[in-house]
């Protein structure tokens, strides 16, 4: 996992949410540990990933699956992030459900 990806992410905004919906539970943010594995949290939502990352022309992307709970019900799904300096764009995509842009601002 290239270094630039690791560490936490908080998300500052969603195309789906307002930002008190973010951080409901608790602070929203994206982990990513060296090894790939990592954690997402927004809103009632709560997940592992798993992130690799891929070439897409020039451009490069880390995409990720997946899974965990949704105000308690198991929801799952896959995405990808960008990253330019200390800013990541990225979509999320819900197994059958909806999908969101977000923006997260690298803290760690």
């Amino acid at each position: 996992m290239k270094k630039d990806y690791i560490g936490t992410w908080r998300i500052k905004e969603m195309e789906l949410c307002d930002e008190d919906y973010i951080d409901m539970v608790g602070t929203g943010q994206i982990k990513i540990r060296k090894n790939g594995i990592g954690s997402l949290r927004f809103g009632a939502v709560e997940a592992t990933l798993d992130c690799k990352t891929d070439q897409i022309g020039e451009a490069e992307r880390l995409e990720f699956t997946f899974e965990g709970s949704d105000e308690g019900d198991p929801c799952s799904g896959r995405g990808w992030m960008k990253i330019k300096g200390s800013e990541m764009n990225g979509r999320i995509y819900f197994h059958l459900g909806d999908d969101s842009g977000f923006t997260a601002l690298k803290t760690k």
